[in-house]
């Protein structure tokens, strides 16, 4: 069973869970920029865009203006900004203080930073119709566990986003070791009660699935 990465230092762990800790680095460079401020900048770079098509996928999630969303490992906000035109609230939830802090400037009043720990996102009960992950899941441990903390957050009917990169070799993202097929992701969350309700396909690197 593919597992993720486990006992990284907490600097490491923090960076990691905003969401591209290695996709976006020339060359293909494995190792945590220096501080958050430099980490921003790689989660901001506008070449991200091509790729990630962020306005492609906030049109494919249907969004209600009623919704509560919680963008876990919202690193600098890439998309908690993107979310939040469309929605009640947006939780910008990260490990990282200092990110978050970053995600916050300038943000509208309705995104709510949550500093959550490596194991719970630190969500309200019955709070969140929709879960997004980009680009996260492949660095929590114990998976299982945490993905029962997101049901208990869930208001009922709530959906759970995944976006990651495909397991196969590609010019961006994280090393081949470190990512998570689509079929161990459905799977997973399958024996935690959640189904694979719609799948996309429409980005160059990366897989995009919905779970109820």
């Amino acid at each position: 069973m593919e597992k993720s990465a486990r006992n990284l230092p907490l600097l490491s762990l923090s960076l990691a869970f905003g969401s591209l800790i290695f996709a976006q680095a020339p060359h293909q460079q494995h190792h945590p920029p220096a501080s958050a401020e430099e980490y921003a900048k790689i989660l901001e770079d506008p070449g991200r865009d091509a790729w990630q098509k962020p306005d492609e996928v906030i049109r494919a999630l249907e969004l209600k203006p009623t919704d509560v969303v919680a963008d876990i490992g919202a690193g600098s906000g890439y998309f908690t900004r993107r979310f939040a035109p469309h929605v009640a609230k947006v939780y910008a939830v990260d490990i990282d203080e200092r990110l978050l802090k970053i995600a916050a400037k300038n943000a509208p009043p309705n995104v709510v930073t949550t500093v959550a720990s490596t194991d719970d996102p630190k969500l309200p009960a019955a709070s969140v119709d929709l879960v997004f992950f980009c680009d996260v899941l492949h660095h929590i441990d114990n998976r299982p566990a945490y993905y029962a903390k997101l049901r208990r957050a869930l208001k009922p009917g709530g959906r759970i986003v995944n976006v990651d990169f495909y397991k196969k070799p590609l010019p961006i993202g994280p090393p081949l070791e470190m990512k998570l097929s689509e079929a161990l992701v459905v799977d997973e969350f399958k024996s935690a009660g959640f189904r694979l309700a719609k799948t996309f396909d429409f980005m160059p690197y990366q897989y995009f699935q919905v779970f109820q």
